[in-house]
């Protein structure tokens, strides 16, 4: 069987006025990965990306460790497919018809940083309407196309694939619970649920044979933990 190694970003610049940029953490956690996945011998036949910044830079951290191990590592390939879904488009689209029952959420929208569970709540609810799809917005990729693109880029990587093949994956959040939802049949509303579970740099790993694919571990974070640094976890 081959494996699909589908790798969430390190973590992102949340709060700040372009959150498509590694924090230092986010580097830290994709070197940290790279050098674990380099001396426990794993390596890949293939690496693709989705098209955002923090996915391409992780990509390039984490097999950055490889060469300085003086490993070869393949070219990473671009595939939109696995990009995180537009959270911003989401928000704005659904958060005016919101405002009668939460009135303070465009206070919490604006202070983001300084209120993660008010914003994890608030973003809760709108997600929830956006995965209901009685509030599609014209222009707004909507949760089943979203899904529908994802899937399309996990059939092209297995049409592509060799029997045994070991393929990286460098992708968000959202697109690794839409693959949830897709494999397991998981209802949305609790993949998306695990979303907020998801560590930055963390390992979930797909078996596959031909157009078969199964989860094989989901949310590995063993190079974190293993530093005993509780700053290198974060979810965002």
């Amino acid at each position: 069987m081959g494996s699909i190694y589908l790798i969430r970003h390190g973590q992102a610049s949340f709060g700040a006025d372009n959150y498509d940029v590694l924090s230092p953490v986010g580097i830290r956690q994709s070197q940290v990965l790279g050098a674990h996945l380099a001396e426990q011998g794993l390596r890949f036949d293939r690496c693709v990306s989705g098209e955002l910044m923090r996915q391409k830079d992780t990509a390039r951290h984490v097999l950055g460790q490889y060469s300085e191990a003086g490993l070869d590592t393949p070219e990473v390939q671009l595939d939109s497919a696995f990009d995180e879904f537009d959270a911003e488009g989401v928000i704005r689209a659904l958060i005016p018809a919101m405002l009668e029952d939460e009135p303070q959420a465009l206070d919490i929208l604006r202070d983001a940083a300084a209120n993660p569970a008010g914003f994890q709540r608030l973003f809760n609810l709108i997600t929830g309407r956006w995965l209901s799809g009685n509030h599609d917005t014209p222009g707004l990729q909507s949760w089943q196309a979203f899904v529908a693109r994802v899937e399309a880029g996990l059939k092209r990587i297995l049409q592509a694939a060799g029997p045994h093949e070991r393929i990286a994956v460098f992708t968000s959040g959202g697109t690794i619970t839409a693959l949830l939802h897709l494999i397991t049949g998981m209802p949305a509303s609790k993949a998306l649920e695990l979303h907020w579970h998801i560590v930055n740099t963390s390992l979930h790993q797909l078996k596959f044979k031909g157009t078969d694919v199964t989860l094989a571990s989901f949310n590995g974070y063993t190079h974190l933990q293993l530093l005993k640094a509780p700053e290198l976890i974060t979810y965002r």
